[in-house]
């Protein structure tokens, strides 16, 4: 961990120098040792490992380095709470898994319980992603799958982004046992912020039984091209990426590309054929992902034991015939659902009933959560884990 306000102003200028990328940094650090034996050498020195125009830019203060050094400090300093640090590559602390990757980030901060910061294993951690704007249903996969394998001693990692990435840190933290890591949300602003603003009680929640990491120092506001990037450290931590729900064009492909070419494994849940937060779990299926329907199968996948884990989700299963039947309309109802989205027109053709009693009968199921409305005026049935 960064000791000194010496070191970690050396550390931050390195970082902050223009056209000088993490790959150029690396070359330097093993040439000359740390960053402050960088700034020692001459311009003629450093054009040796580096180009004329990066080692130029080498010679000179970036601006704002100072102020963001100091404000780093306080932050570091500031009150009790959850733990604070700043890794920088090379520390005994950073974590071992994303020294695995081709691109590890040269200065890590983190909030929460840093105490684990040391122990972190791929082999005890699974990434979950997933669409911004789940289906009801797979917000609810992505909770239950969390809790289930949190409660296996595993620790979930996502991005803190609404939709799935949310309910899976609420389920891991759900399903955790007292002490053990729950969750780790990989950020792609300063952890001086907490983006979204919706997700800021779920970010202290987080940092009281799990950890929040960030590459980017405080002050990074929410970048469009810093969430892409973040994602090759969601999957790094991570044993493997199952994805929950995701459209083709979507993030979490972005992770789960980079999740195989850091050589870990994919999974993906299926859904509906018409749903298109699906058709990315199914591409990737269809190139060799992993298909799950269980936390079991998770846990089969990453061999790891799965004595007492969550049965399948049985998204297909109904009850018997006989109790579908007869003038229960809520089951009626559910069997005329299936498990597709369908419109509200489609499903009164298949029940015959009026639209007001429709209408009110959905209503009911909704507030009961046995279904789930949709964008565009459809409605799906809840599947229970």
């Amino acid at each position: 961990m960064v000791n000194t306000p010496e070191e970690l102003g050396a550390w931050l200028r390195l970082v902050l120098t223009p056209g000088v990328g993490t790959e150029s940094a690396r070359r330097l650090l093993a040439a000359f040792g740390g960053p402050e034996a960088i700034f020692a050498q001459t311009e003629t020195t450093l054009c040796q490992v580096v180009s004329p125009k990066q080692a130029q830019a080498l010679c000179l203060m970036p601006d704002g380095c100072a102020a963001l050094a100091q404000d780093t400090l306080a932050w570091l300093h500031a009150g009790t709470g959850p733990g604070r640090c700043v890794l920088t590559l090379g520390d005994a602390d950073y974590p071992a898994p994303l020294l695995d990757i081709p691109d590890p980030p040269l200065m890590l901060y983190a909030i929460g319980q840093t105490a684990h910061l040391p122990r972190l294993r791929a082999e005890q951690a699974l990434a979950m992603v997933g669409s911004r704007n789940p289906t009801p249903q797979g917000a609810e996969n992505a909770r239950a799958f969390a809790c289930s394998l949190a409660a296996h001693g595993l620790t979930v990692v996502s991005g803190l982004a609404l939709g799935v990435d949310g309910a899976a840190h609420e389920g891991a933290l759900q399903g955790a046992a007292q002490g053990q890591l729950a969750t780790i949300a990989v950020v792609g602003t300063g952890l001086d912020r907490v983006y979204p603003r919706q997700h800021r009680d779920l970010a202290h929640r987080i940092a009281q039984n799990g950890l929040i990491l960030s590459e980017y120092p405080l002050g990074t506001p929410p970048l469009s091209p810093n969430f892409p990037r973040r994602n090759r450290l969601i999957s790094g931590l991570s044993q493997a990426t199952l994805v929950v729900e995701a459209a083709l064009a979507s993030g979490s492909l972005i992770t789960a590309k980079q999740a195989l070419e850091q050589g870990r494994d994919v999974m993906a849940i299926p859904g509906s054929i018409h749903a298109t937060q699906s058709k990315g779990c199914h591409a990737l299926i269809k190139q060799g992902a992993k298909l799950v329907e269980s936390a079991q199968d998770v846990l089969e996948e990453l061999r790891l034991p799965v004595q007492g884990a969550q049965q399948a989700l049985n998204l297909d299963k109904q009850a018997p015939e006989d109790a579908l039947s007869g003038d229960d309309p809520e089951r009626a109802l559910l069997r005329a659902l299936g498990h597709d989205p369908v419109g509200l027109d489609a499903l009164q053709a298949r029940c015959g009933w009026s639209t007001a009693q429709l209408q009110a009968q959905l209503l009911e199921l909704e507030l009961m959560g046995q279904v789930g409305r949709l964008p565009g005026g459809l409605f799906q049935r809840m599947g229970s884990a």
